[in-house]
């Protein structure tokens, strides 16, 4: 076998890259709803999730097969520098997105990416179109109704299990049940989402030489891919972990506890059968079922609706991205050096845009103001209106968004129930 050349080192430093941002993006697929109920502190929650996507990274490698020997054909002239490209226009998207604070679907990007790049260098018998329809797509539109037909269905059974007791020492309960299922959530993610850079690189070691084709990614390749996206979920991605834990409904520990067990039983079972499904859309969609879920919850259906158009521009356009550094990486030594100083570039511009108002730890559960009731909001609380009875404080923080000055901070009004505050998004 070939040494690794410098080229394939670089596109496994760019594969890296890529898992590190995959993993502050898709943070809030565990811990946004732990975070958003107070089940955890927000630092503890993603070193907790950190170090259980590393573990998760060593018990399958089902995915990363069907990322290196599947969507894209290996043996049809793939070159390094078209997995370069497709990494790139992958990374540029996560970032976008993330300034955005949308939660996306970083596997989609890597296989839009893919996808485009190969389309550009090779052409269409470089793209196995059967596997990308059954292991991509159906995957991708069945996975969020499945997690949150689950997600509502859990959550209406955990509340009618609840009926009659004290809110209190029920949350208690959820609370912890939220801690295992976030757990769960963090250990199945890693045996998804480290696997997708897995299998990239040794797509690359593969089409380089280095190894057999069809081979199982290395053991360094694992722990690399593993530690990459420990880190960075460990930093958080707090503008999404926002959005998903805020922005999408008002979430209860019940509520929590239902999403997230029914995202880690989905993303699970797909792991096991090889389908590389996103897990942002899974618990997204978990998210959606828990709120519709609750008796007199309702999904903020604006964000909800931006979220899906991002998740249909996902593919297209990090696939549009890496045509486009495709077409120059082709042109030689040169090309690839130009893609790469454009991609720096931009990832220093999203960086430098992102500092204007930042979002931390500090502020992450300074959700957006309460949507105005529209057509689907008004049905679904005409079905299902809000339960009788006092309504605990952090919910009246929602429901009455006009009662307190915007300037009044959210730690003044978490004091102060009486006068609830309308947190800034």
């Amino acid at each position: 076998m070939e040494h690794i050349t410098l080229l394939i080192g670089i596109v496994i430093v760019t594969a890296l890259v890529f898992d590190f941002t995959n993993g502050f993006h898709d943070t809030a697929n565990a811990m946004a709803t732990t975070i958003s109920t107070g089940a955890l502190r927000p630092k503890t929650a993603v070193a907790m999730s950190a170090g259980l996507n590393l573990v998760g990274a060593f018990l399958s490698v089902e995915v990363a097969k069907t990322i290196s020997g599947g969507i894209i054909d290996e043996s049809a002239g793939i070159r390094p520098e078209v997995i370069f490209a497709g990494l790139v226009g992958a990374i540029v998207w996560n970032l976008l997105t993330w300034l955005a604070g949308l939660p996306s679907s970083s596997s989609h990007a890597l296989f839009g990416g893919l996808i485009g790049a190969t389309l550009v260098s090779v052409g269409t018998g470089g793209v196995h179109g059967e596997a990308v329809v059954m292991k991509v797509l159906i995957p991708a539109v069945a996975a969020p109704f499945v997690a949150g037909l689950a997600a509502m269905a859990a959550t209406r059974l955990t509340y009618r299990l609840a009926r009659g007791r004290d809110e209190a020492d029920t949350a208690k309960g959820y609370r912890a049940g939220q801690i295992a299922s976030a757990a769960l959530v963090s250990l199945a993610h890693g045996t998804n989402d480290a696997q997708k850079t897995m299998g990239v690189i040794t797509l690359a070691l593969i089409t380089g030489g280095v190894v057999a084709p069809h081979s199982d990614p290395p053991m360094w390749v694992i722990a690399s891919a593993g530690l990459a996206i420990a880190l960075g979920t460990y930093l958080g991605g707090w503008r999404i972990i926002r959005t998903m834990g805020k922005g999408i409904t008002d979430i209860q520990p019940p509520q929590g506890f239902a999403a997230q067990t029914g995202a880690a039983a989905t993303i699970l079972a797909s792991s096991h059968l090889g389908f590389a499904l996103s897990t942002t859309q899974v618990c997204s969609g978990s998210v959606m079922g828990s709120g519709l879920g609750r008796k007199g919850g309702v999904v903020r259906w604006s964000t909800a609706g931006r979220m899906v158009v991002a998740w249909g521009l996902t593919l297209p356009a990090a696939g549009l991205v890496s045509a486009g550094a495709a077409y120059l990486a082709d042109q030689g030594s040169w090309g690839v050096a130009t893609v790469a100083v454009l991609a720096l570039a931009i990832g220093g511009g999203i960086w430098a845009a992102s500092r204007r108002k930042p979002v931390d730890h500090t502020n992450v559960n300074e959700g957006p103001a309460a949507e105005p009731v529209g057509v689907v909001t008004a049905a679904l609380q005409t079905v299902a209106p809000p339960p009788a009875g006092p309504v605990p404080a952090h919910a009246e923080a929602h429901a009455e968004p006009d009662a307190e000055s915007p300037s009044t901070p959210a730690h003044q009004s978490a004091k102060a129930p009486a006068q609830p505050a309308t947190a800034s998004s």
